[in-house]
Formats: C-alpha cells, sequence, structure tokens
C-alpha cells in the first residue's frame, strides 16, 4: 500500500504538472505580424564551428531576410573551426556587398566556446536588440519583423520562438523520429510555461534580447563553467530581475534545424542540456526537472517491481496510461502547431521507450561529461 500512495502521489505531482503546461497553452495567443514598417535594430549574432556541411543553407535563409538593411548586421563568429566554414563566410560576405556583415574571431575566456563567442559578437555589435540561431539553421524571411513587432506590442526585453526540424524527403532513421518526439514535448513545455507566467526554458536557436539588458547583468556571469546554457539562464535571470519575457506563438516564426546524424551525437547531445539542469536558478524549473525525472525512474522501478509480484500490474497500466494520454495531448498540440501530426504515429513505441532514455541521459549527466563540436567537456 505504501508503494501505491508513493507512485500515485508521484503520478499526481506530474499529471498537474502536464495540465498546468496545457492550460498555459491555451492561455498564451497566437501571434500574427500586423504588417508594421521596421523600427528596432538587430545585430544577428551567430557562433559556428566546423560548419561547413550546413552554412550554405543558413547563409541562403539570412540573404532572404526581409527587413531594411540599415537596421540589421550579421555577426558570424568563428569558434576555431578546422574546415573550410571560415572560407565559406568570406564568401557570403563578399556576394552580399549590400549586407552589414562581420567576421571575428571567437576570444576564448571561459569553459563555455559558444558564450564566449557570444560575448564575442556582443561586445562589437553597433545595434539594440541581440538576435541569437545556430550555425545548423534556416530562418525565416520575416524573422526580425517577429521581433520588431512583439516588442512593440508588448513591451518584450527578451523573446524566443519556435523551433522545428527541417523535413526531407528520404526516409528518417527512428532515433531521428525520437528525438523530434522528445523535442516536441520541450517545446510544448516551453509555451506552457510561458502561458503560465512560469518560464523557464527557450532555445537558442530562436532568441532575441535587448543588449542593454544584457550587460547591464553581465552577460553570463555565473555559469561560465558550463558549457550550455547561453539562452535559459539569460531566461531565468531576466525573469529573476522582472523583465519582460514573451513568446512568438506563431509557425511562420519557426526556425528549422537539423537531426542529430547518429544515436550517439543525440545523446550527447541531451546529456549537455540536462548537465545545467542543476544549476537552475528557477525553482519552477528544478521542480519541474526532479519530477519529470521522478515520474519516468518510478514507471521502471516499478515496472521491475511488477515482474517481481510486489507490485500490480494494473496499478503499473493505469498510471502508464494516465501518463501516456496527457503526455499525447500535450505534445500532439506543438505536432499540430508545428504542422507535424504525422509524427504522432511513432508515439506509442516512443512513449516506451522515453522513460529508459530519459533515466540513461539523466544518470550519465551527474556522472559523466560529454562531446560537443568535437570537444570534450569535463562533469
Amino acid at each position: 500500500m505504501l508503494l501505491l500512495i508513493l507512485f500515485g502521489l508521484i503520478t499526481a505531482a506530474y499529471l498537474g504538472l502536464i495540465i498546468s503546461f496545457l492550460y498555459g497553452w491555451k492561455r498564451m495567443p497566437d501571434f500574427q505580424l500586423k504588417g508594421l514598417s521596421a523600427e528596432n535594430t538587430f545585430s544577428i549574432v551567430i557562433p559556428y564551428r566546423n560548419e561547413a556541411g550546413n552554412l550554405p543553407a543558413l547563409l541562403r535563409s539570412l540573404s532572404g531576410i526581409k527587413y531594411p538593411t540599415e537596421k540589421f548586421e550579421i555577426i558570424l563568429i568563428n569558434d576555431a573551426s578546422k574546415d573550410n566554414s571560415r572560407e565559406i563566410c568570406e564568401t557570403f560576405l563578399k556576394d552580399f556587398p549590400s549586407f552589414n556583415i562581420r567576421l571575428l574571431e571567437n576570444n576564448r575566456q571561459t569553459n563555455s566556446p559558444k558564450k564566449d563567442a557570444i560575448r564575442t559578437a556582443i561586445e562589437s555589435s553597433g545595434f539594440d536588440y541581440i538576435a541569437t540561431t545556430d550555425a545548423d539553421c534556416v530562418i525565416p524571411a520575416n524573422w526580425l519583423y517577429f521581433f520588431d513587432e512583439m516588442i512593440r506590442e508588448n513591451n518584450s526585453e527578451m523573446i524566443a520562438g519556435p523551433v522545428g526540424f527541417i523535413q526531407r524527403t528520404i526516409k528518417k532513421p527512428y532515433f531521428q523520429n525520437f528525438e523530434e518526439m522528445d523535442f516536441m514535448s520541450l517545446q510544448a513545455s516551453t509555451i506552457g510555461a510561458f502561458g503560465i507566467e512560469k518560464a523557464f526554458m527557450c532555445n537558442g536557436a530562436n532568441l532575441c534580447y535587448k543588449k542593454a539588458l544584457f550587460k547591464e547583468g553581465s552577460g553570463f556571469s555565473g555559469n561560465e563553467n558550463l558549457a550550455s546554457g547561453d539562452d535559459v539562464f539569460l531566461l531565468q535571470d531576466f525573469r529573476k530581475k522582472g523583465k519582460k519575457v514573451s513568446f512568438i506563438k506563431s509557425e511562420k516564426a519557426a526556425v528549422f534545424t537539423n537531426y542529430q546524424k547518429s544515436l550517439h551525437g543525440l545523446i550527447q547531445q541531451r546529456i549537455r542540456w540536462a548537465a545545467k539542469t542543476s544549476a537552475y536558478t528557477s525553482l519552477f524549473a528544478k521542480f519541474t526537472g526532479f519530477i519529470v525525472f521522478l515520474m519516468n525512474l518510478s514507471l521502471i522501478v516499478f515496472t521491475v517491481l511488477a515482474f517481481m509480484d510486489l507490485f500490480s500490474f494494473q496499478y503499473l497500466m493505469l498510471i502508464f496510461l494516465l501518463k501516456f494520454n496527457a503526455d499525447f495531448m500535450l505534445i500532439f498540440k506543438a505536432a499540430k502547431f508545428m504542422n507535424r501530426e504525422s509524427l504522432m504515429r511513432h508515439y506509442f513505441w516512443c512513449s516506451i521507450a522515453y522513460p529508459f532514455f530519459s533515466v540513461y541521459v539523466a544518470s550519465l549527466s551527474l556522472f559523466k561529461g560529454y562531446e560537443w563540436k568535437g570537444r570534450r567537456f569535463k562533469r
């Protein structure tokens, strides 16, 4: 009976969390451009390292930006690339002389190359707002207009936007469907948290913030020892200081990125993401991470106990179905939002694999380092 009560309490906390995200999603209004003339100015900051295979697509999308050229600049920061990424960026600069493009070399100061690159760019930036994306992404033509109108409509000082995956005609391996399903759950939780004014996650692939705020708060001070977190730590810091943060709930504002190339790459990425959880300053973020981990760990533990005849299979299946349906409702909202309803045909097997994957990754993040961009980072 004590085991059932414990499992029931964990499940109740988890379901309460999912319901709050569903409520937040409903509260978050859809955002549409009104066609206003451009007002704010932006420095687009993009660090890159060994991205020769991805940069051409990104640069093509940048060349299609529909925003007055005098109101934005593009800063590309080379982080010790060993391929011809630098040459690709130099060609881009020559091909678009009407654009304000700068090529910089990363000024390494901390254990986080990406944060150093962003800081390097911001120190030499000439405009009021910093817009960040990743070198393996493509951006929409009206990207800056979305930021501009959100700033003017809501007085936003930090703005996050949706991120999806670049779809190709070839059949994807199963781990990439799993990756996208997991990402949909993160995106749905992100939007839901913004909707209940408890925002704690965002994605640096589609992010904008006021430069003065970054400088005022000493940038990434306090978390330089963590290689990742250039997005979530800023968000949590800005919220702690009472700054206005917003989310653009529009699929037309989405930035699209590439899938991981291998299961090993996916695991390393997720370990990198999980490694920063303990450094979160948001209590709601820590609570969310703890409850999600506990729920998935409990499913594994109580499944083992059920096979040992120490716990009822009926109760186990009831709790699994409650989680299964609650997760489905949340993830389906994100899939529909991104026009990826077809992804849900993989939901059943992903829901079974996810507890094992998430607990495995969380456990590794506590004891092991990870690989990222050809570098090894210690725990």
